[in-house]
């Protein structure tokens, strides 16, 4: 297990959350399990009430929990969204914010538990068989919005410039191939 802090990007307000880690479990057959906690003033902040689990684009636009996974052999990379709704998305990269599709996957178990300052997202993804005995390179991150329309963009590491998850500088936590490990 890897835990992470996120760091709020510098052109984000933090819109009341004091912090943001996910913890991050490579299983035995390849799996992949998230637990990402945020702290702080929950009650400003749009977190969408549970609903039937449902693939559902454009989750980004308010809050939601991220993983990019991919590697530096080539350009290909997969994203997942996981909403405190238990909605969930996965998609399939052929390079930098090109080629996209929706990936063939298994709809991932979501928990959420929340109290008065603090949410925690479980999520367990099964990677595609290809990627499942590779060392891998983890993007996490999370958009976060308030009531009042503010989004702030938290990552383990942030490119120069304006947010951006896809960019590779993002993709900062290693994972070893569970065989390696």
């Amino acid at each position: 297990m890897t835990e992470v802090p996120l760091i709020c990007h510098a052109q984000s307000d933090s819109g009341g959350v004091d912090a943001i880690k996910v913890s991050i479990t490579r299983g035995q057959s390849g799996e992949i399990t998230l637990r990402y906690c945020m702290v702080g003033a929950l009650d400003a902040l749009e977190i969408a009430s549970p609903v039937t689990a449902d693939r559902i684009d454009g989750l980004w636009k308010s809050t939601c929990f991220e993983l990019f996974i991919g590697d530096f052999e080539d350009a290909h990379y997969l994203e997942y969204n996981f909403s405190p709704s238990g909605q969930w998305a996965a998609y399939r990269f052929s390079g930098y914010r090109a080629g996209m599709s929706e990936l063939e996957t298994h709809v991932p178990p979501i928990s959420v538990e929340q109290f008065a300052e603090e949410l925690t997202l479980i999520a367990t993804i099964a990677l595609p068989d290809a990627w499942r005995e590779r060392d891998l390179r983890a993007g996490l991150s999370a958009v976060i919005a308030t009531k009042s329309g503010n989004i702030s963009y938290w990552a383990a590491a942030h490119p120069v410039g304006k947010p951006d998850f896809h960019h590779k500088d993002c993709f900062a936590v290693q994972l070893e191939a569970r065989s390696a490990a």
